[in-house]
């Protein structure tokens, strides 16, 4: 993909004084930092405004309506990020279409012992073992009560990360209560059943709770559409009960994915025993991206547009996020390529989807969707 001068520009500066500082320290601490600045940011009109002249793209090729909600582009921050939605104001112009926030749990959520945090560099992923760290349902919910966000929000919510929500009615409960604080905040939700890091493991992926969990779900007044979070590391049959658990609750999409678990997808010189710093945790960025691909093109193959997929897992690129379009994406999202690439990393994609569609003689990217499936 061509790039502009500022671009060029800010690639160099990350990738030769910014990254090598950041990735001498602790990832969490750096996350923290990021954070506080970008929610510094945020705050004012006129570091907003500088932000999205630096950083932000748009073009009316990348526009959609996807569920009745309009996106200004495709590319959208992951859950697990702003896990207390500290950076809404931000993000819309750093370039970002979307994003989710959370997961957010019933109850406030101290996550697992640090550290918590590696980054893979040869294999350009992460080992993420935070444990669904968030302020809780409540306080969040109270933090974000009557804003106004310049793009789509959708609230990611899952089960609070200890022993009181192992059993089934006990862990329906707390997701619930995460539901009931956002049904007037955001535009969306997704309902996170594959968190490899909670206490318990991810038991929601059973199709038989995930029927007990959707059926209190389905209780309740629906105000927006839902979305269900899947792991990469389960069957083709688990998917199709999942599938049909969506079909008949009236789920209106699929993230795909979450972290897998599988170390074997890590790079050779990593995948030595002795060289990885823990074998707990989930994989991000590029070693999950074979597996996302997979499940959002049987999926899109087996469901059609039944479905809306929004599709996650190793995006460091625009030829990355244009592949997971075709295979039946409508939207994607990312985050260990921004931590790998930079912030500008989301400007460039877009800038890139929009030649790519250019190239294939499309008007918009709506027509991408699915098309190599």
């Amino acid at each position: 993909m061509s790039k502009t001068f500022k671009n060029k520009f800010f690639d160099y500066t990350y990738a030769h004084i910014l990254k090598p500082v950041f990735f001498r320290q602790d990832p969490e601490k750096v996350h923290d930092l990021m954070t506080w600045f970008g929610h510094q940011l945020g705050k004012y009109k006129i570091t907003r405004g500088i932000t999205g002249g630096l950083f932000n793209y748009q073009n009316p090729m990348l526009e959609q309506t996807v569920l009745g909600i309009k996106f200004k582009n495709p590319v959208g921050l992951a859950a697990g990020f702003d896990k207390d939605a500290q950076l809404t104001k931000i993000l819309p112009a750093v370039g970002f279409g979307f994003e989710e926030i959370g997961s957010i749990t019933g109850e406030r959520c101290e996550g697992n012992p640090k550290p918590r945090l590696w980054r893979l560099p040869k294999s350009k992923s992460l080992i993420v073992y935070y444990g669904l760290k968030n302020d809780g349902a409540e306080a969040i919910s109270k933090r974000l009560q009557g804003e106004k966000f310049a793009f789509p929000i959708g609230v990611s919510v899952a089960k609070t990360n200890c022993k009181e929500t192992v059993e089934t009615e006990s862990g329906v409960a707390d997701y619930v209560k995460a539901y009931k604080a956002f049904q007037n905040i955001g535009d969306y939700y997704t309902i996170n059943i594959s968190c490899p890091n909670a206490f318990g493991g991810q038991p929601f992926s059973d199709p038989q709770k995930l029927e007990r969990l959707l059926q209190e779900i389905s209780k309740l007044p629906k105000t927006k559409p839902i979305f269900l979070k899947l792991p990469p590391d389960i069957s083709r049959d688990q998917v199709d009960a999942i599938i049909s658990l969506a079909e008949k609750y009236g789920i209106d999409g699929f993230v795909c994915t979450n972290l897998t678990k599988d170390r074997d997808l890590l790079s050779l010189k990593e995948k030595i025993k002795d060289d990885l710093p823990t074998d707990k945790g989930g994989l991000s960025g590029k070693v999950v991206e074979s597996l996302a691909d997979e499940m959002i093109k049987y999926i899109y193959k087996k469901t059609g547009k039944k479905f809306v997929i929004i599709g996650v897992g190793g995006i460091f690129n625009a030829e990355d996020a244009y592949r997971k379009i075709r295979l039946g994406a409508s939207l994607v999202q990312l985050i260990t390529g921004m931590i790998f690439e930079g912030p500008q990393l989301i400007g460039e994609i877009n800038r890139g989807l929009v030649e790519l569609l250019q190239k294939d003689g499309f008007k918009n990217i709506s027509e991408a969707i699915g098309l190599d499936v």
